[in-house]
């Protein structure tokens, strides 16, 4: 979600310059710095910002720079100014007290010196609504390229979990005979082969092995990681959505973990963990 876009348009009297940029957030967290002017016209671009951006934390800056014969100087209250001049003068010379520089005073003093209120017309508005646009592409493109290198590094990792998937599907078999002989010899030590029930051995083994059967979850995530691509690949913003198949991802690769009971197995979850943690740190950068 991190984005940054930038247009400038001179008119000759006036500089328009747009800045936009934003960082990651889960809502929409708009800042406005925008000239007195502009502020009739705020609700408009939020308005805009919250139908293109969607998410963010987005600070959105207009600035204007006057020109030459454009630039407006400040103007001054005379009748007030003389108003507050006379007091002062008079004040000083009940109290004694030298007179001073009673006029920079007197300027100093409330609404003498005012500035006029910028208004704009509707055809200088759309010249700062074309140039807020084209920052707003500029902006959009900068997303789109992080997302491109975004969904490249996403595709990749996903790919190392499926990987290690495979790997587990292949060690998976040999779990059984293993498991089957550790208890068999556990069982040995400690009653003695020619004290095992064997059938009694079976039926409790078969009920142990089905306990830690993995098969169900091997399927849920190789479904989830397909799913994830998928969704990766929509047009949409699909961020949250991500976000949620990848809690399911790593319930699964959680659940496929405690239930391995088998040293490979486990590293190779190890590895998914990891991959997976990556996953969920670059989600936090997707619209």
């Amino acid at each position: 979600m991190t984005g940054y876009g930038i247009a400038v348009f001179d008119s000759g009297s006036t500089k328009y310059t747009v800045e936009i940029k934003s960082l990651n957030s889960k809502f929409l967290e708009l800042s406005l710095r925008i000239p007195k002017a502009f502020s009739e016209k705020e609700f408009q671009l939020r308005t805009e910002c919250s139908k293109q951006v969607e998410r963010g934390k987005v600070n959105l800056s207009i600035h204007t720079e006057q020109t030459g014969s454009a630039v407006k100087a400040a103007g001054i209250d005379t009748a007030l100014l003389k108003h507050y001049y006379e007091q002062l003068q008079a004040v000083s010379t009940e109290l004694n007290e030298p007179a001073g520089n009673l006029l920079q005073l007197a300027l100093g003093l409330p609404e003498v010196v005012k500035y006029s209120e910028d208004t704009i017309t509707e055809e200088e508005w759309k010249l700062v609504e074309k140039t807020f646009q084209q920052a707003l592409a500029a902006f959009q493109q900068f997303r789109a390229d992080e997302g491109k290198v975004l969904q490249q590094d996403l595709t990749h990792r996903i790919g190392l979990i499926l990987s290690n998937l495979e790997q587990v599907e292949v060690e998976d078999p040999k779990r059984i005979p293993l498991i089957r002989e550790r208890l068999n010899q556990y069982l040995a030590d400690a009653a003695g082969s020619e004290n095992i029930d064997k059938n009694r051995f079976e039926q409790e083994l078969i009920y142990y092995i089905d306990k830690l059967d993995i098969t169900e979850e091997k399927v849920r995530l190789k479904t989830h990681c397909q799913y994830f691509m998928e969704t990766l690949k929509s047009a949409d913003a699909n961020g949250k959505k991500l976000g949620f198949i990848s809690q399911e991802i790593g319930r699964e690769i959680n659940t496929l973990g405690s239930k391995a009971n088998d040293a490979a197995i486990q590293k190779l979850v190890v590895g998914m963990k990891e991959e997976l943690e990556k996953i969920k740190e670059q989600l936090l950068n997707v619209l």
